[in-house]
């Protein structure tokens, strides 16, 4: 297992993101605490110096639905680094009963900016960095819900995501969310394939449901935020897909690894078939080995990326 790395971990005052970054310290490796709160951060920071017995984590804040937080991140970034060996886009929005369309500072659909425009333009920009290290990996955190996609009517709202719903649409923050994590899955494809001349490994990992810490379940509506706490009575803890993150980032065995979806066992998925039998259909949808073909559509995958690139101006 390599040590000493650089690894930028967005949102990890909380959750997973917390949970990979114990993980990655205790390794030894340099970790940056990169998040919007800044005293949420220094109390993660403090405790896994503590936990770590002194392998201090570095803090940078940055807001990853704010184009101009972003750049300024990585700006200071470069001041005190001159490579980076792993970043992992962590971070994401889900408002949990939001009923009305929130948009960016940048004027862009919230849940969109956060997860999928965010993440685009803060790997493109440290993308120098990475291409300094002789491993450099790139994970980025999609989720179970892109399985609604096996659904054959389910499509990005491509035309919605400037804040305008369609005919009157109204807003759905989880299908918006899922339809977030089908983008994120898209351009980690075409990500993988823009950066493998730099040697540059991106992948993703399909996460599923996941205990929410009670600062998260506090911030819920009440109807959620009874969901939440019972979900949180039987589902696993935020450290197992910690140590996941961490696994798909450190092992030789996946150090070729690129393009790729993997999900909570670590197996690499593949695409489901587009015309399968009722019994087929099943299998697809609750195997966890799956994803659905609608992410391989090349025309579908190149509108994503291009669409990154002009909202983001990278």
């Amino acid at each position: 297992m390599p040590t000493g790395r650089t690894v930028v971990i967005t949102g990890a005052n909380s959750g997973i993101g917390r949970a990979a970054a114990l993980k990655f310290a205790e390794a030894g490796d340099q970790v940056v605490i990169a998040c919007r709160n800044l005293d949420k951060g220094r109390k993660v920071q403090q405790e896994i110096a503590s936990e770590t017995g002194g392998n201090d984590p570095a803090l940078m804040q940055v807001d990853m639905s704010s184009f101009e937080s972003i750049r300024r991140f990585c700006s200071e970034f470069g001041q005190h680094y001159s490579k980076l060996d792993v970043l992992i886009n962590n971070a994401g929005h889900f408002n949990h009963g939001a009923r009305e369309n929130q948009l960016s500072a940048d004027k862009v659909e919230l849940t969109f900016a956060t997860n999928v425009f965010g993440p685009y333009l803060l790997t493109k920009l440290l993308r120098p960095f990475l291409a300094q290290s002789d491993d450099s990996r790139v994970l980025n955190a999609s989720s179970t819900n892109i399985k609604h996609f096996f659904e054959p009517t389910r499509v990005i709202p491509f035309d919605s995501l400037t804040g305008v719903m369609r005919n009157g649409e109204r807003y759905d923050s989880y299908r918006m969310y899922g339809d977030s994590k089908m983008a994120l899955w898209m351009m980690t494809i075409r990500m993988a394939q823009e950066l493998m001349e730099d040697h540059i490994k991106v992948n993703a990992v399909m996460i599923s449901a996941f205990k929410m810490s009670k600062e998260s379940v506090r911030k819920l509506r009440p109807y959620w935020r009874m969901l939440a706490s019972l979900q949180n009575l039987f589902i696993p803890s935020p450290e197992i897909m910690g140590h996941q993150y961490f696994a798909i980032c450190s092992r030789e065995e996946f150090g070729a690894t690129t393009g790729q979806l993997f999900n909570k066992d670590l197996v690499v998925t593949i695409p489901g078939a587009k015309n399968a039998s009722p019994a087929l259909q099943v299998k697809q949808l609750f195997s966890s080995n799956y994803y659905p073909s609608y992410a391989d559509d090349e025309e579908l995958v190149a509108k994503v990326w291009n669409l990154c690139g002009k909202i983001t101006g990278a």
